[in-house]
Formats: C-alpha cells, sequence, structure tokens
C-alpha cells in the first residue's frame, strides 16, 4: 500500500488545508518521491524545494485515488475528473494548483 505522507485527517488522503468530499487524491512528488495531499502539507514537511513533473513524464503514475488507492498517470488525471478505477469524482479546482505540481 502506498503510504501517504503529510498532515492527512482521513483515510482517503484529505489534509488539513483540503477537506471537501471531493479532496481525494495525493501527488508524487518528483523531488522526493512522496505522496502527500497537497503542497502545502509537502512544504511544511520537507525542507526542499518542489520540483515539477515535466510533460514528457505526464505517462507517470504519479496520482493517487484517496478511495481506491489505485494510480494513475498524470495524463489520465488531467485530462479527467473522476477516477478511472472506481469513478470517484475530484475536486476540478484543483486545476487551478496544476502549475505547481506540473510543467504546463
Amino acid at each position: 500500500m502506498v503510504k501517504i505522507h503529510g498532515l492527512t485527517v482521513d483515510n482517503e488522503s484529505r489534509c488539513e488545508h483540503y477537506q471537501t468530499p471531493l479532496d481525494i487524491i495525493a501527488i508524487k512528488f518528483k523531488c522526493c518521491d512522496k505522496f502527500y495531499p497537497c503542497y502545502k502539507c509537502h512544504n511544511e514537511c520537507e525542507k526542499h524545494d518542489i520540483k515539477r513533473w515535466d510533460q514528457s513524464e505526464f505517462d507517470e503514475h504519479a496520482i493517487l485515488c484517496g478511495v481506491c488507492k489505485e494510480t494513475m498517470s498524470i495524463n489520465d488525471y488531467m485530462l479527467k475528473e473522476v477516477c478511472p478505477n472506481c469513478d470517484a469524482r475530484f475536486n476540478h479546482r484543483c486545476k487551478y494548483h496544476h502549475h505547481l505540481y506540473f510543467k504546463i
């Protein structure tokens, strides 16, 4: 099972920063190879800067669905608002933070 680091508040990867019913993903950070619910959790727990994923790496399975615990590629995540495995709905407002994780 994938370990989710950070300030999580439940078993579906919600954290103290983002807790809506749709905040159910964790992102594997390229810089440390660890899954965190959000950039704020990463920055509070790590002592290094975030390294963003390049477009050429968007096939990397760097997104974890907190509901079914399956990973998906960055491409799959960015193209859909639901988990391709369990159909759980993701927070569509997360796209406003994509620039923090991905070079787009």
